[in-house]
């Protein structure tokens, strides 16, 4: 018989940086789970990703176990990696802070498609495009044909 999920815990904690600090001690604590050990589990797992902000979806059992999926890294902050900045525009309609190429927001879609709620890629890539937007970045070069 399978187990009862209890909960459903969606963080986001830099790669092998996890510790009972909050945000993940008060989370996991509140629901009986053993902070050290997920985060041994998480910094084990996480390694290869170190400085980057990982998102992760934890099951919680009502036997107190539990089991976690880790992600990619956000759009945004794959898009401000790739344009060499540290935050958003105030004003991305107004104030521009850096650029991207197409073949860059395509190589982001082909990343973070699994995790994203579209079925094509040029719709992955449309997503990618508007989030680069709403940061101030501009996207430039040829946008790749869509068929």
């Amino acid at each position: 018989m399978a187990k009862e999920v209890a909960a459903l815990i969606k963080l986001q904690i830099k790669g092998g940086a996890a510790n009972p600090s909050p945000p993940v001690g008060p989370a996991l604590g509140s629901k009986g789970v053993n902070i050290m050990d997920f985060c041994k589990q998480f910094n084990a797992r996480t390694q290869s990703m170190a400085g980057k902000v990982i998102p992760v979806v934890i099951k919680v059992y009502s036997d107190k176990s539990f089991d976690f999926i880790t992600k990619s890294p956000p759009v945004a902050v794959q898009i401000k990696e790739a344009a060499k900045v540290t935050a958003g525009s105030a004003e991305p309609n107004r104030k521009k802070i850096g650029s991207v190429t197409w073949e860059t927001v395509e190589a982001i879609a082909k990343d973070k498609m699994q995790d994203m709620n579209v079925f094509t890629l040029e719709s992955a890539i449309s997503m990618v495009a508007g989030t680069a937007r709403s940061l101030g970045v501009t996207v430039t070069g040829q946008p790749p044909l869509t068929k």
